[in-house]
């Protein structure tokens, strides 16, 4: 007898509620135009369901909680610190631990150890904290992905791979010398949360073996990927999300952890290390930009929280239901005949942009405008992921005009119900009917780094 499908619910119970404001379309209107058409300039008071991203905003357990009432403040040899020490040598294998504020630091502090003036760094989709340490660090940073990647409608299961040709034609052109490193992100951001095969994983690192290269993995979304291997790589189905994650990290030389994300943590990050020389290096810079080297400018009890975190991010039920969430909403989108990225990703549903508002040119910012569009009709916040993001070409000034123009709706870990999913989804299909009277935006202000967490825009 074959069985019936059946509905799913989250594997938690809630303890704690947070009140949120539903605002007034009067009063949604003078919010977004005083942010200048930014969402990340808005207030989070303003905000009803806030999907700009789901780095820091994830609901800690009550394990965790309680760790964060067992934080050892010590300055020096937190007992904590050894507790994460553990718990990344036991899920993620790498031996050595440099705990940082969050992500971007430990970018920081490889780029600047790594990279010379004039290197190439290689990876599958630059990610903007990243390329721009790369950069500041003298590198310069060359997208190898698969082209599957840059074509929202491609269903390619394994969008974050590696195109072996590209890589093998950057280190003919460039030289072995001339590349520290090829940076790996699991569940590929920019791509829309598309996870990279373990499959094509070993290939790269059978490739930069034969020429000494190293592998440094953007590790911040590494159990979500871990979980579409499971569910979409042959070979893999029975293997637990613990045992995959380790695999991947296996095939790596070293990691870069926002724990904000996967880790289940609202701060913290960490560098991991298996070289003890890179590492003794690593552990000597984080005293000058972090802090010392156990506890990496974060409070005891933010390490502990993180252990324990980490141990919460590969559980079946957990991992199951996480992405799960995300693949509710993206299938609910797609039914209503909204334009996203396919297939959905792990961190959230990315909306396509080009396609959505397909009577703007990029040169409008149509990402940016259906991102503020949204948050006008019902207060859900997302973020603009297209040509703001991209930035401008450092040679020459001009924007960058990336394939992908997206807004994405990225959905925090253990936050909101499939209901809160569902008021999302009916927003974005109201702002779909009206769509042809969406107007472009024009940016009015433009500061020198990753600008689009600070730009300013009016409309047209």
């Amino acid at each position: 007898m074959e069985k019936k499908k059946r509905s799913w619910a989250e594997p938690y119970k809630i303890k704690m509620v947070e009140l949120v404001h539903i605002s007034t379309y009067e009063e949604r209107k003078k919010a977004i135009e005083d942010a200048g058409y930014n969402t990340f300039l808005l207030r989070s008071r303003d905000v009803y369901i806030d999907l700009l991203t789901d780095s820091g905003t994830s609901a800690m357990s009550d394990r965790q909680w309680a760790g964060i009432m067992m934080g050892d403040e010590a300055y020096a040899g937190s007992e904590n610190f050894y507790h994460l020490e553990e718990a990344v040598q036991k899920y993620y294998g790498y031996k050595h631990v440099v705990p940082t504020h969050q992500g971007r630091a430990a970018e920081h502090i490889i780029s600047r150890l790594l990279i010379k003036k004039g290197d190439i760094i290689p990876g599958n989709m630059y990610f903007t904290t990243t390329k721009l340490h790369q950069e500041l660090a003298g590198g310069k940073f060359v997208d190898v992905i698969i082209d599957e990647a840059h074509d929202p409608d491609n269903e390619h299961p394994f969008k974050g791979d590696i195109d072996l040709k590209k890589l093998q034609k950057v280190i003919d052109t460039y030289g072995a010398d001339r590349i520290p490193y090829v940076a790996v992100a699991t569940a590929v951001n920019m791509a829309g949360g598309q996870p990279i095969s373990l499959k094509n994983l070993k290939a790269v690192r059978e490739l930069t073996d034969k020429y000494k290269i190293k592998i440094i993995h953007d590790m911040t979304r590494v159990a979500e990927n871990a979980f579409f291997i499971k569910d979409r790589e042959p070979g893999y189905a029975d293997k637990s999300t613990s045992e995959i994650v380790k695999e991947i990290c296996d095939l790596t030389d070293g990691a870069t952890m926002s724990a904000k994300k996967d880790a289940l943590v609202n701060i913290g990050g960490f560098l991991a290390i298996n070289d003890y020389e890179l590492f003794e290096r690593a552990r000597n810079m984080v005293v000058i930009y972090e802090g010392l080297h156990t506890y990496g400018g974060l409070a005891g009890r933010d390490m502990e929280a993180m252990s324990i975190g980490i141990s919460e991010s590969v559980d079946e039920d957990h991992i199951r239901a996480r992405v799960g969430q995300v693949l509710y909403l993206g299938n609910k989108l797609i039914e209503m005949g909204v334009p996203v990225v396919k297939p959905i990703g792990s961190h959230g549903v990315f909306l396509n942009a080009k396609k959505f508002l397909s009577h703007l040119t990029q040169d409008m910012f149509p990402a940016q405008a259906l991102s503020a569009e949204i948050f006008l009709d019902s207060g859900v916040r997302t973020m603009e992921r297209g040509i703001v993001s991209a930035g401008r070409n450092s040679e020459t000034g001009k924007h960058n005009y990336p394939n992908l123009e997206l807004v994405r709706l990225t959905i925090p870990r253990r936050v909101y119900t499939q209901a809160h999913m569902d008021v999302v989804a009916e927003s974005i299909e109201q702002v779909f009917e009206h769509r042809d009277k969406i107007t472009g935006l024009k940016m009015v202000y433009e500061p020198e780094y990753l600008r689009f967490f600070q730009a300013r825009f009016e409309k047209i």
